[in-house]
C-alpha cells in the first residue's frame, strides 16, 4: 500500500479562489499585523500585495505557503489547507531569504530542481537564467543579489506551479533583469493561467504588471479588488473654497478618502461620488494616488470585493458608475 496517498483532485470549478481568508489573524513581534481579515484573490490573477513595512505581507505569504500557521481564522489555498498534500505541489514560493546552496553551480541548482519536481520545465527555468545573464557554471555564492534572485525565481517557475508566491521579487534587480523577470512572469500567467501573488513597494509600476491589488495596513485589509475597478471607483474632485477658515461642505460626496487644501482650492479623493455639483473639475486618479491615500488614512472603510459563489456572475462585470 502506498503510504503517501495521492492528493485530493483539484476542484473542477476554476472560480475556486487562489487565496481565500476568513477571519484571518496574524501576529508579529509587536502584536497583531492582521486581524479578522476576509478577502479573496481570484484564480488566474496577477495580484500585488502592498502595505507598509510591518503590515504582515511576508507573514501572509509564509502562511499561504504552509511554512507557518495562522494565529486566528483560516486561509485556503486553491481550495485546500496551506501546506497540505493537495496544495503543496501546486504552490511555488520565494521569500526574502532566497535559500540557495552557495557551493552549487547554477546548473547544479537547476538539476536539483529537476530531480525534486516531477513536472519540472527545464526550458522555462533555463530561459529565465539566460535572459538574466546568469552563467550556468558560476557558483551561487559568487553571484550578485540580483543574479541569485533570478536563479531562485527560475526554480519556482520550473516547478510549474498553479500559484506563485513571491516576496519582493524585483527588489534586487537592475532594469534589464527586472524586465526579463517581469516578462517571464507575465508569460507564465498568460499561457498557463498561473496565479501570481507578489509583494511590492513600487506602487507606481503596479498598474503595468498587476490586475488585482491586496493592501494591508494597521492590522486591516484596506483594498482587495481588481486594479481597473479600484481606479474607476475613485475620483479626484476639485472645489473652490470661500475666503474663510472652514472648508466647504462636499455635496453628496460618497466616501471621502482624503482631502487636501491649498489656498482657496480643495481637492478631495472620493470613492463612488454621488454628485459633483459645485466642482471646478473632476479627474481620474492613478492607482498610486489611490493607494497612497488609503495608506495615509488607514481607518477609512475598506474596499473589498465580495466572494463570488460558483455560478454567480463574473465579479469583473460591475455596473458602470
Amino acid at each position: 500500500m502506498n503510504p503517501f496517498p495521492d492528493p485530493a483532485p483539484e476542484p473542477s470549478d476554476d472560480r475556486t479562489p487562489a487565496l481565500e481568508a476568513v477571519g484571518l489573524g496574524l501576529r508579529g513581534r509587536d502584536g497583531w499585523t492582521l486581524r479578522d481579515a476576509g478577502f479573496t484573490v481570484p484564480r488566474g490573477s496577477v495580484a500585488a500585495l502592498v502595505g507598509p513595512n510591518g503590515a504582515g505581507k511576508t507573514t501572509l505569504l509564509a502562511v499561504a505557503a504552509g511554512l507557518r500557521s495562522a494565529d486566528a481564522g483560516t486561509l485556503r489555498v486553491l481550495g485546500h489547507d496551506p501546506g497540505s498534500p493537495a496544495a503543496l505541489p501546486r504552490v511555488g514560493t520565494l521569500l526574502q531569504d532566497r535559500p540557495l546552496e552557495k557551493g552549487f553551480t547554477v546548473a547544479e541548482t537547476l538539476r536539483v530542481g529537476r530531480e525534486l519536481n516531477p513536472n519540472w520545465n527545464e526550458a522555462a527555468a533555463r530561459a529565465l537564467v539566460e535572459d538574466c545573464d546568469v552563467p550556468l557554471r558560476a557558483r551561487v555564492g559568487r553571484l550578485s543579489a540580483g543574479q541569485r534572485t533570478c536563479v531562485a525565481v527560475a526554480l519556482v517557475l520550473g516547478k510549474q506551479p498553479d500559484l506563485l508566491l513571491l516576496d519582493e521579487p524585483m527588489a534586487d534587480l537592475d532594469p534589464l533583469r527586472r524586465h526579463a523577470l517581469t516578462g517571464a512572469l507575465m508569460t507564465r500567467a498568460a499561457e498557463h493561467g498561473t496565479t501570481i501573488v507578489m509583494s511590492s513597494h513600487a506602487l507606481s509600476d503596479l498598474h503595468l504588471v498587476c490586475d488585482y491589488v491586496l493592501m494591508t495596513a494597521r492590522g486591516r485589509v484596506l483594498v482587495a479588488d481588481d486594479v481597473e475597478f479600484v481606479e474607476a471607483a475613485h475620483s479626484l474632485i476639485t472645489y473652490t473654497c470661500p475666503d474663510s477658515a472652514d472648508p466647504p461642505t462636499l455635496p453628496d460626496a460618497g466616501t471621502v478618502i482624503e482631502t487636501r487644501r491649498s489656498g482657496r482650492v480643495l481637492t478631495a479623493l472620493v470613492r463612488f461620488p454621488l454628485s459633483t455639483e459645485g466642482a471646478v473639475s473632476v479627474a481620474s486618479p492613478s492607482l498610486e494616488e489611490v493607494l497612497l491615500a488609503y495608506l495615509r488614512n488607514p481607518r477609512i472603510p475598506p474596499l473589498i470585493a465580495a466572494a463570488q459563489p460558483a455560478g454567480a456572475p463574473d465579479p469583473h462585470e460591475r455596473p458602470a458608475r
